[in-house]
C-alpha cells in the first residue's frame, strides 16, 4: 500500500563502524526496511559530528580511521516505523533515534501516468 499524505519520518543517527551480525548497521536497516516493503530509505554520510560521548568524528586527512557520522533516513505509514522500531531498538547500541509528523505531498516512481 503506497503511503499517503500523512505518514512518519525516522531518522537513525549512528557512526559508520556501527555493525549488526558483521554487516554495517546502516546497511542492516536499508535492507531491513526493504524486506518490509517499505516506501524507501536514505544514507547520508557526515563529514564531521559527535554524539552522547561529545568525542569529536571527522574526516580530516589526519583521522580517515574515525568513525565518520551517519543518519539513515526512513519515510512511511506509522505502523510500518512502529514496527521497524521495535526490531531496531534490540539491535541499536550507540546512536539516537528520532520520528516527526510529516504530510507527503509526492511518491512517484517515474512510471508514466
Amino acid at each position: 500500500m503506497p503511503i499517503t499524505n500523512d505518514a512518519q519520518r525516522l531518522r537513525i543517527y549512528i557512526g559508520d563502524q556501527a555493525r549488526h551480525k558483521g554487516v554495517p548497521l546502516y546497511q542492516w536497516i536499508v535492507e531491513e526496511a526493504r524486506k518490509r516493503k517499505m516506501a524507501g530509505a536514505t544514507v547520508f554520510r557526515g563529514n564531521m559530528g559527535f554524539g552522547a560521548s561529545s568525542h569529536i568524528h571527522t574526516d580530516k586527512i589526519l583521522r580517515l580511521s574515525e568513525d565518520l557520522p551517519v543518519v539513515v533516513e526512513i519515510v512511511d505509514r506509522p505502523e510500518l516505523i512502529k514496527a521497524l522500531l521495535s526490531d531496531l531498538d534490540t539491535v541499536l547500541k550507540k546512536g539516537m533515534v528520532t520520528l516527526e509528523s510529516i504530510q507527503v505531498l509526492a511518491y512517484r516512481d517515474g512510471t508514466p501516468q
